[in-house]
């Protein structure tokens, strides 16, 4: 079956504040320092590396896509002399699972919770893997049993299958990673881009380079906003992201879909509430 457009983009909605535990609260970040990671960026890609293994810093580079020349390189694979993939996984699961659990407090022990669980990993392993490095790597690992932690990894499996389709957006688009990052801060009514806090740490000249290659493209203008070229390719990305986002959803009855919504949404609005922190 095809669904309407809109059935990514809203599960999207509704799953991204879990996953967004991974990156706004304490808890992962406790459980990444007791690894012997203090520093927020060494956990980071320790963590959301791990199902990938062992692999050079360009491998993670190009499943990650959107981080400057040399900034993958200065974690990886460095952290993989302090813990092993396998206790990085572990420990980022068992950190999201404790801010979720605190998070959603009573949520978490009502049957209808465990229900969301179970829809939601059914859908996270209905896509197919090809052309999906990301999802490949957390489709091997095992679905945990436990609600919580069942529901936390759903929610990243299919966070990361939906980012293994966006690079395929912006590749089909030549907009490169650091490029990626202008355009989000447009839209997302950020200015000047260059203040983005994903991209304001670069060199000035890296920065300059950006913008300029992207005002010869008339994506922006000389004052650095978007142009409606530009506006016309940020939405082809983004329709073609949320296209090849729909796959793990057909796993799902119309039934179950309609289930799943309601299920998550009361999850959510609380984690949306919590700014997921």
């Amino acid at each position: 079956m095809q669904h309407q457009e809109p059935v990514a983009r809203r599960l999207y909605d509704l799953t991204e504040p879990i996953s967004l535990v991974n990156f706004f609260s304490e808890e992962p970040n406790q459980s990444m320092a007791e690894l012997g990671f203090p520093d927020y960026w060494d956990g980071y890609f320790a963590g959301r590396s791990a199902p990938l293994g062992r692999v050079p810093a360009t491998v993670v580079d190009a499943a990650f896509y959107s981080f400057a020349d040399g900034e993958v390189a200065r974690h990886i694979p460095k952290v993989w002399d302090t813990t092993t993939p396998e206790a990085a996984h572990a420990a980022r699961e068992r950190g999201c699972v404790a801010a979720l659990r605190r998070i959603l407090g009573d949520l978490v022990e009502a049957p209808a919770f465990a229900c969301a669980a179970e829809l939601l990993a059914k859908a996270s392993v209905s896509a197919p893997v090809e052309g999906r490095i990301m999802y490949a790597a957390l489709r091997a690992l095992p679905v945990p049993e436990e609600p919580v932690a069942r529901l936390w990894h759903a929610a990243n499996m299919l966070r990361e299958h939906r980012g293994d389709g966006h690079v395929v957006a912006l590749v089909s688009e030549r907009i490169g990673g650091t490029e990626a990052h202008v355009l989000s801060a447009l839209a997302m009514g950020i200015y000047p881009a260059e203040s983005f806090g994903r991209i304001h740490h670069l060199p000035r000249a890296r920065l300059t380079e950006v913008m300029d290659g992207l005002r010869d493209r008339g994506l922006l203008d000389a004052s650095g906003h978007l142009t409606e070229v530009g506006c016309a390719t940020k939405g082809r990305i983004e329709s073609l992201t949320d296209a090849l986002a729909e796959t793990p959803y057909d796993g799902l009855k119309p039934f179950e879909l309609d289930r799943l919504v309601a299920l998550l949404e009361p999850i959510s609005d609380r984690l949306r509430a919590a700014g997921s922190q």
